[in-house]
C-alpha cells in the first residue's frame, strides 16, 4: 500500500481537516460498496444482492455485521427484503429517488477535498515511475467517455476511471480505499451530468499524457482542474 504521507507538498489544494479520523464502520462500508455497485451497474434497482455471507467475505467483514447493515439499508428504503423461495435482499426499485433525499452537499464537498488530496498524493508518488502499458486501460476509458452519450454510462465510466487510476498509481489496497470514497460520494451527491463528465474527461486525457512523460507539475494541475470542474 502506498504511503502518500509527505508526498502532497504544495499540491493538496484541500483542507486537511476533512481527513477522516477513523476508517469506515462495517455498516458504512456495506452502504458505500453497494452504492458504488449501483453506479458501476454491477447491480441495478430491482436486482437481488448476494447473500450476506458472500458480501461479508468479499468485504472482509463479519456476516452478522453485513446483515445488520442490510437491515439498516432496508429501513432507509435503499433495499427491499423479500421472503419465500425467491426472496432475498434486493436493491430498491426507487433507489435513485431514495438516494436523492440523502444528498448532503457539505459532506460531499469534504469527501471531494479528501479525494483531491489522495489523487494529488498518488500522482506525486507515481510521476516518472509509471511502467509503460500500465495506463492503457485508462486511455481506453477516456476513449469510451469521448463517444458515450448516455448519462448513466458516462457516470459509470467516470467512477471506473478513478478506481483504475488509484490502482495504477497505488495498488489494490489504494483502489479499495478509493472505492469506499467513491461509494460514499454516490450517496451524498447526484451523478455528474454528461456535460460535466465530458469536460472532466479532457483533464483525464491531459493527466494521462503528463503521467506518461513523467511531468509532475502538469499532472497535478490536471488533477486539480478535474476536481474544480466537479465542484463548480
Amino acid at each position: 500500500m502506498v504511503n502518500a504521507a509527505g508526498k502532497f507538498g504544495p499540491y493538496g489544494g484541500g483542507d486537511a481537516r476533512v481527513l477522516p479520523g477513523r476508517g469506515p464502520t462495517g455498516a458504512e462500508l456495506v452502504r458505500s460498496r453497494i452504492a458504488l455497485r449501483v453506479r458501476l451497474k454491477s447491480v441495478a434497482p430491482g436486482d437481488r444482492l448476494p447473500d450476506a455471507g458472500v458480501l461479508g467475505e468479499e468485504l472482509g467483514i463479519g456476516e452478522i455485521t453485513v446483515r445488520r447493515a442490510l437491515e439498516g439499508m432496508c429501513q432507509d428504503g435503499l433495499l427491499d427484503r423479500r421472503r419465500g423461495r425467491s426472496g432475498g435482499t434486493f436493491v430498491a426499485a426507487d433507489w435513485d429517488t431514495v438516494v436523492s433525499a440523502m444528498h448532503d452537499p457539505a459532506q460531499a464537498a469534504s469527501l471531494d477535498a479528501f479525494h483531491l488530496l489522495l489523487e494529488c498524493g498518488l500522482v506525486a508518488h507515481g510521476a516518472g515511475e509509471v511502467p509503460a502499458g500500465r495506463l492503457d486501460g485508462l486511455h481506453t476509458l477516456v476513449e469510451e467517455m469521448n463517444v458515450a452519450d448516455d448519462g448513466a454510462r458516462l457516470a459509470e465510466l467516470e467512477a471506473r476511471f478513478h478506481l483504475d487510476l488509484a490502482e495504477a498509481l497505488g495498488g489494490t489496497e489504494i483502489r479499495e480505499f478509493a472505492a469506499d470514497l467513491l461509494g460514499r460520494q454516490c450517496l451524498l451527491r447526484p451523478a455528474p451530468p454528461p456535460a460535466v463528465v465530458r469536460e472532466q474527461n479532457r483533464y483525464h486525457a491531459e493527466l494521462l499524457t503528463e503521467l506518461g512523460r513523467g511531468a509532475l507539475d502538469p499532472a497535478v494541475r490536471a488533477v486539480k482542474s478535474h476536481h474544480q470542474v466537479r465542484g463548480s
